[in-house]
């Protein structure tokens, strides 16, 4: 500790950790409001997981790819952004959703015909949805996803659409993912409905206001990708408001508020006396930051487990006229294939392939696979090119002109029978603790619309 120099300490109103898109939107929330906030991050740039590339024609994400406008809130922020950033959503094409079984993607249906004609689904199956609405709600208040969709749907929705569909957004099982925390709207469409169908119409029927109705449930990104929407909310709240590169946070109470000390990028002790504190880092981050947590409390936030993905850019000049016009294809794990899914970006926005190529972005390991991410870069150059071929339709010798792996090995947070309990903590500690906050995606939701209306509801608390 040698090199630790003189320490100082300054006053903030309100201190923000994590630069993620949640700790960036509430600190942009907050000097909207002119508050006197600070965000401390400890990577040497802000975004979290969030970065977009320009190489070679191709515009691509290391982290998430596209979010649903599932809340007023992601409109409204960009509205409010404009027209430093703008809000791009997909084109008809994103509506057609992909998935693979017994050696080719198939359109998941999207009408009663298609649904009628669909291979995806039992013939048992598809006559068996007809009585989903007379179905009695179920009882278990911890009832994996998994479990939920056999009892109401059947085993062939289970396996071609719900499991799929959980890998694509949670890399997870459906059979240990708990409906009412991984899918609270599915569960609810139940539970005060007594069934998805009949909820759903009640749901459509029910009055919206001008409001509501900006949550339009399009797919959405940033004009150019999300690293534009980071690099906006960095410089509305300024440079001066956000350290970079900080290590060894510790949050502490003092007096009427708290003390936030880390260390510089140039190894300077420094401390910030604050009436506020949020926090939004991953769960396994939490027992060093927050010290004056009792174990048996920091024990139910800290064993949330997150699912590890490896996210694979790859790139084709030229395809050869052939076209992908989908959102993307997911990979039910029953078919034993080495990726999640595949998403074709360029299909759905503009800019992110050279005229004539293509840009896909490739998902693989996942809880159930967490040992993929230790397969070499060579081992995953084949595997793409291999599924060029076999699941694409390329021909063999095509090669992509681009291939940039991206390991996460703490990508997704899984939200399982235990997160229950993770809650009950998390608000136990808020009201035993004033002015602090335990916000990010250990609780909320873990998608791009979740974390921004989370955001502005923790700043609208604050305020």
């Amino acid at each position: 500790m040698n090199d630790i120099h003189t320490s100082s300490i300054r006053r903030r109103e309100i201190v923000v950790i994590g630069a993620g898109l949640t700790g960036l939107t509430v600190a942009y929330e907050l000097a909207r409001k002119n508050k006197d906030v600070e965000v401390l991050e400890q990577q040497d740039h802000i975004g979290g997981q969030i970065r977009t590339y320009t190489e070679n024609g191709f515009t691509f994400e290391s982290g998430p790819n596209t979010g649903v406008i599932s809340c007023p809130e992601v409109a409204e922020l960009f509205e409010s952004l404009s027209p430093e950033c703008r809000l791009e959503t997909a084109c008809e094409d994103s509506k057609r959703r992909l998935i693979w079984k017994k050696g080719k993607f198939r359109p998941l249906p999207s009408g009663l015909l298609s649904a009628v004609c669909t291979p995806l689904f039992s013939f048992k199956d598809k006559f068996r949805i007809l009585g989903e609405p007379f179905r009695p709600k179920g009882t278990d208040p911890d009832e994996p996803v998994g479990l939920l969709a056999r009892r109401r749907l059947g085993n062939s929705f289970l396996h071609y659409a719900v499991d799929p569909f959980l890998s694509g957004v949670y890399a997870g099982d459906p059979m240990k993912l708990v409906t009412r925390y991984a899918l609270p709207k599915l569960y609810n469409l139940e539970q005060n409905h007594g069934s998805f169908i009949r909820g759903a119409i009640a749901k459509a029927k029910a009055p919206k206001t001008e409001r509501d109705r900006l949550a339009t449930k399009k797919v959405f990104s940033a004009q150019g990708g999300f690293g534009h929407l980071v690099q906006a909310l960095g410089r509305a709240i300024g440079n001066d408001r956000i350290t970079l590169s900080v290590k060894g946070v510790t949050v502490e109470p003092a007096g009427q508020g708290w003390r936030v000390s880390f260390l510089s990028a140039a190894g300077e002790k420094q401390c910030i006396d604050c009436e506020k504190v949020v926090t939004t880092v991953g769960a396994y981050a939490l027992p060093a930051l927050l010290p004056f947590v009792e174990k048996e409390d920091m024990d139910k936030i800290a064993a949330l487990h997150y699912a590890p993905i490896m996210q694979i850019a790859v790139g084709l000049h030229d395809t050869g006229g052939k076209k992908h016009p989908a959102f993307g294809g997911l990979v039910p794990s029953c078919e034993k294939k080495d990726v999640l899914g595949i998403l074709f970006p360029s299909s759905c926005f503009d800019g992110r392939a050279p005229e004539g190529g293509m840009l896909f972005s490739y998902f693989v390991g996942g809880v159930r696979h967490p040992e993929y991410l230790d397969k070499t870069d060579e081992e995953i150059e084949q595997m793409v090119r291999e599924t060029l071929h076999s699941m694409l339709g390329y021909p063999e010798d095509v090669r992509p002109d681009l291939v940039r792996i991206f390991r996460h090995r703490r990508a997704i947070p899984q939200y399982d029978v235990g997160s229950g309990a993770r809650f009950e903590t998390i608000d136990k500690l808020q009201r035993a603790y004033p002015g602090l906050v335990l916000a990010g995606n250990i609780k909320g939701g873990i998608g791009m619309a979740d974390r921004i209306r989370q955001a502005v509801s923790v700043a609208a608390g604050l305020s």
